[in-house]
């Protein structure tokens, strides 16, 4: 039972305490906490004002819950690849209950839903039974936004072995996946269809979202003919075609790849205004677009491997036409922005890839004969830069 004004546990990080949490104590909102943890300066101003109050979360907690945050990932990812968000999607279950349905260790999977439910992914009820929270809704297979496939993709192998060995990156600037797997990833993925179909998955979940960001973000109109350069099986210029009924479209990508996008076209009922080209945009693009579009393409490329795309999207294009790259674009400071972490990820699985700052996005188009017009923000991490040839 619990008592009025009952002492508590705690711990002792140097000149701070962590109490333990008495289960009598109203938590506190984690909106709050998160506002703060937000809010606070990475390196606040030297001043001769009065001491500031105490954080609200000490720093050597908030350093513990960064540092371990590589369990939340495995966490996520093994209940991902084990469809638990889809097993509770109409009833709450038991550990027992969805061990029999998993195939797995019902004590050890207990211990994992109770971790989870901790950080706000599942909530348990008094009877131990496991339910979705809104953040564990999008863990589910059958949900418009879907995470699944994306959070798997964050604990396998080829993406966890690979920062794992994150140091040979930061001593030498290379890829460390190539010095894990012994090969680049676009090498690796072909020969390795497993890890391909998990990370095409997850890209095709993401895109899902960008493309109906960036598809409500930029006004379309003024554009004829739309080339998706690196366009895949033609998702995203499906989706603009769509919403603009006056517009034609190409998908541009290696002839293999594009053999796929006649059904995407058939599926979103654009077939007739749709057509392929087969070909390597290092070496050349076909005439006969008004525009190009690629989205999240330059972003795995060096500078030099980015500019001959770029400048080959400028020999197909006719005078004043329009080059649309979705990107993220890198905040300058210490603003935080997830671009931030993707840079690293760039930096960890690909030889020359990175996130940009809008100035260094200026200075490639400029080179490659373009002059940046604007950058617009959408509602995913992804913004449409706009460039008009010169």
């Amino acid at each position: 039972m619990c008592k009025d004004n009952e002492p508590q546990n705690h711990y002792q990080f140097g000149d701070y305490k962590m109490n333990t949490v008495s289960p009598c104590a109203t938590p506190a909102p984690t909106d709050a906490i998160a506002g703060d943890l937000q809010n606070a300066s990475l390196h606040p101003a030297p001043s001769e004002a009065a001491p500031a109050a105490p954080p609200s979360v000490p720093p050597p907690v908030v350093l513990l819950q960064m540092a371990t945050g590589y369990w939340v990932t495995q966490s996520i990812a093994v209940a991902a690849q084990l469809s638990i968000a889809d097993h509770i999607k109409e009833t709450p279950k038991t550990a027992v209950e969805l061990a029999e349905a998993t195939g797995t260790h019902a004590p050890s999977l207990y211990r994992l839903l109770r971790f989870l439910a901790s950080t706000g992914i599942f909530v348990e009820d008094e009877n131990g039974r496991f339910a979705l929270t809104p953040v564990a809704e999008l863990l589910r297979s059958d949900v418009p936004g879907s995470m699944r496939d994306f959070t798997i993709l964050m604990g396998h192998e080829t993406h966890w072995n690979a920062w794992g060995n994150f140091m040979h990156s930061i001593q030498t600037g290379e890829p460390a996946f190539d010095n894990v797997f012994g090969m680049g990833f676009f090498e690796y993925c072909p020969l390795h269809p497993d890890a391909s179909e998990v990370f095409n998955r997850a890209m095709t979940s993401l895109a899902t979202q960008t493309h109906a960001a960036a598809a409500a973000a930029y006004d379309f109109s003024g554009i004829n003919t739309l080339m998706d350069v690196g366009g895949g099986h033609g998702a995203l210029l499906s989706s603009i075609l769509k919403s603009n009924p006056h517009m034609r479209g190409i998908v541009f990508d290696l002839a293999h790849v594009v053999a796929g996008a006649p059904k995407t076209f058939e599926q979103w009922g654009v077939a007739d205004r749709c057509r392929t080209e087969g070909g390597d945009f290092f070496e050349a693009m076909p005439a006969g677009a008004d525009a190009c579009i690629l989205s999240m393409v330059i972003h795995d490329w060096s500078d030099d491997l980015s500019l001959k795309i770029l400048q080959n999207c400028h020999r197909a294009l006719p005078e004043n036409g329009k080059l649309l790259l979705i990107e993220t674009v890198v905040p300058e400071g210490n603003t935080p922005s997830a671009s931030k972490g993707l840079d690293l990820n760039m930096l960890v699985m690909t030889n020359g890839g990175r996130e940009r700052t809008a100035e260094e996005f200026d200075a490639l188009f400029r080179k490659a004969g373009f002059e940046l017009t604007r950058i617009l923000p959408t509602q995913s991490p992804m913004s449409v830069i706009e460039g008009v040839k010169i």
